[in-house]
């Protein structure tokens, strides 16, 4: 099982000891997609992926029987041009050997997924790598189920066996941590803008209002 502790500082993320596996992003699985709005999960993985190419933090981006499923939503593949998903047959993405290769490769131990759907090709290799010594997080606000239950159950399943559920606005916030580390907050910044919502779009505002040396009171 996970050696990993769950709670302290050292529970929290970093971007030096963090993998991202996007599993399955595509449009078969959108098609079934129930427990949340599609555009929010799309939102989210794009953002998540973001995130991660602005701290630096290795991706690998998969994808099932594309050629019947469809290829990865253009969001995804546009944060990384070059990257050729890992296409499986294997519902079990830790089945496929390339990927945990992949993973393994980095060298890093807090392994961050998300996908579609939950209970299926998000779940399963989340509990076989959090049985294996990862420490297993899953953004379940980029990851959705076939009905809000089997979302809900998966979750549930998912911690019984170790693993944490974060949202990826948690993961980005964990990654960033002190605003003093300046290299990454113009990444932060942008994915915010993009993909944060309400919280962008008061980004945006202040600013505009700073640009024009006016406070909300003044204006």
């Amino acid at each position: 099982m996970s050696n990993g502790t769950k709670s302290g500082l050292q529970a929290l993320l970093t971007p030096e000891e963090s993998v991202v596996v996007l599993i399955d992003h595509q449009p078969f699985q959108f098609a079934n997609l129930n427990s949340h709005e599609p555009t929010m999960i799309v939102n989210n993985a794009v953002g998540l992926a973001k995130a991660a190419k602005g701290f630096g933090v290795p991706t690998i981006l998969t994808t099932v029987l594309e050629e019947r499923g469809g290829y990865l939503i253009k969001g995804l593949q546009d944060v990384f041009p070059d990257q050729k998903p890992i296409n499986r047959t294997l519902v079990n993405t830790w089945q496929d050997e390339r990927v945990v290769d992949a993973v393994k490769a980095t060298g890093r131990k807090k392994l961050i997924i998300a996908g579609l759907w939950t209970e299926v090709c998000v779940a399963m290799p989340a509990i076989q790598a959090a049985g294996e010594g990862f420490d297993v997080y899953v953004v379940t606000d980029a990851s959705g189920g076939a009905s809000e239950e089997s979302h809900d159950m998966a979750v549930r399943r998912m911690v019984q066996a170790g693993v944490v559920p974060i949202t990826w606005l948690a993961v980005m916030s964990e990654w960033q941590r002190d605003y003093a580390r300046e290299e990454t907050v113009p990444a932060l910044a942008e994915v915010l803008a993009e993909h944060g919502g309400a919280t962008g779009v008061a980004f945006a505002w202040e600013t505009q209002l700073l640009a024009t040396g006016r406070t909300g009171a003044d204006a």
